[in-house]
């Protein structure tokens, strides 16, 4: 369905607004900036802040919604054949081959970590994302492979699976920070899913193989 003039108008008004919050925080630091700051700089009201992000930490997490449902979309999308923990392995090195920003690998990211690692809210944030990702990841596992609400393996195998995908993001993000180049980050992260792929069990690199269709 097409996107209506409000709602078109919506949108924009809310990336905007991000926009200009971000920044502002990778200017100053988060915890230096107000939402009043923020509504001045963007002309509009603290009101309208707080109705497009309830809180001051959505304003930077702003893309959080696709980065929480990440996972569990690679795995219901795999291949016929393929398991969910391959499935993000192959989502994975197709970022990191490609140099892409959705896993951090430009020019900038160190700023945008250091404001993380300079604002504890952020922190705590961050960790309730992750954790986001991983009930996320085991809902579509116990649905993909039919488990019963007493089976353990969809939630040990979101674990492993976050596993990899926190690995990826925790060397980028202190390698981007060091002042290293995205594209040779990327060359070594290749490497290291490489190692990651070998610790994996077999039970974690076989589950939830999709059938034919």
């Amino acid at each position: 369905m097409a996107e209506g003039l409000r709602e078109r108008k919506k949108r924009q008004t809310r990336q905007y607004i991000s926009d200009i919050a971000t920044g502002l925080f990778l200017e100053r630091g988060f915890e230096a900036v107000t939402v009043a700051e923020i509504a001045d700089a963007a002309n509009v009201s603290v009101n309208t802040v707080y109705n497009y992000f309830p809180a001051k930490e959505d304003l930077f997490f702003d893309r959080s919604a696709g980065m929480v449902d990440r996972l569990a979309r690679w795995v219901r999308g795999r291949d016929a054949g393929e398991s969910a923990a391959r499935a993000v392995l192959r989502e994975l090195r197709g970022e990191v081959e490609a140099v892409s920003p959705r896993v951090g690998l430009m020019e900038g990211y160190d700023r945008f970590m250091r404001v993380i690692h300079g604002a504890p809210s952020l922190r705590s944030r961050l960790w309730s994302l992750q954790q986001e990702v991983h009930d996320a990841l085991e809902t579509a596992l116990r649905e993909e492979t039919r488990a019963t609400a007493g089976d353990p393996l969809p939630d040990l195998i979101a674990g492993q699976i976050c596993w990899i995908h926190q690995a990826v993001f925790v060397t980028i993000g202190r390698e981007m920070l060091a002042g290293r180049k995205p594209a040779e980050v990327s060359r070594e992260v290749l490497v290291l899913l490489d190692d990651i792929e070998d610790l994996l069990s077999e039970k974690v690199l076989n589950y939830a193989v999709r059938g034919a269709e």
